[in-house]
């Protein structure tokens, strides 16, 4: 469930593609300083966006400085750090550790046992700083877990666990934002699990591992279902980003919301049509 809210490059301005990057960059050191470089291994430009996004809202004081790192040892970036790039990665490692264990139960990766093993110190950690989020995250994970061997066909309920874990990791605080934080996180996290879903149809259906989509995959029309489907939950997630007070980096933000997050989708869509 990793790998879905990202830029749509091509429609970016240089300038807006440096300016993200270095919140990537930051989120990047600031793992490695919480939870060293196996840390740093769980770096995601999902969580990069909750960084930026958060930012935009709150436009807290903002570090900026240049390094090098083991990934670009030869050119200085640019990096931008602040109080959310730390909770970025505190949320990181927490989602990261508990999609190890995802995957070692459905599909029995040993790769993934041994990563959320190596994870186990980290984790605690961080679920040691965010106590409730990490019991909303470990409970609506069960959750997941208990419709999955339900075969639960129900898109909403399965794909509603993984949108509260998404609106309790937006709500950074209790404030006058909460409602609409909690709105946007909860179908920005449905539009990732339905769209990992998705993604996971062809696959799934060879391999028999649960999927909600694995009835109608295969159908007349499974494709604009499905596109109608993840549309409905992004228009959403739109909606409540349009109604809070953002100007800062909002045309980036816009780029991921309006025409990144699709990038994935086009893709598979197009290998199944022979594209």
């Amino acid at each position: 469930m990793f790998g879905y809210i990202i830029i749509n490059k091509p429609e970016m301005k240089f300038k807006e593609f440096d300016l993200y990057q270095s919140y990537y960059c930051g989120l990047c050191r600031s793992l490695k300083k919480e939870y060293g470089r196996l840390g740093q291994m769980t770096l995601s430009y999902d969580m990069t966006f909750v960084i930026l996004f958060l930012s935009s809202l709150y436009e807290p004081e903002t570090l900026v400085s240049s390094g090098r790192c083991a990934a670009h040892p030869c050119k200085k970036h640019c990096q931008r750090i602040n109080p959310f790039s730390a909770y970025g990665a505190d949320m990181n490692l927490l989602l990261s550790y508990y999609k190890c264990l995802d995957d070692w139960e459905d599909e029995h990766k040993i790769n993934r046992k041994i990563m959320a093993l190596s994870l186990q110190r980290r984790f605690r950690k961080a679920a040691h700083k965010y106590p409730q989020k990490e019991q909303i995250i470990q409970e609506k994970m069960r959750q997941i877990h208990a419709c999955e061997k339900q075969k639960c066909r129900d898109l909403d309920l399965a794909s509603g666990y993984f949108g509260e874990i998404m609106a309790e990791i937006f709500v950074w605080r209790k404030d006058e934002w909460e409602k609409e934080l909690r709105h946007m996180g909860f179908f920005l996290g449905k539009f990732i699990y339905l769209m990992d879903a998705y993604e996971d149809a062809e696959q799934d259906q060879k391999t028999g591992n649960y999927n909600v989509f694995l009835e109608a995959y295969g159908e007349a029309g499974f494709t604009q279902k499905a596109e109608n489907i993840l549309s409905m939950m992004m228009a959403e997630c739109a909606r409540a980003f349009e109604r809070l007070p953002i100007v800062e980096n909002a045309e980036i933000l816009r780029n991921i919301l309006y025409s990144g997050v699709w990038h994935r989708y086009e893709l598979v869509k197009r290998r199944r049509e022979g594209k």
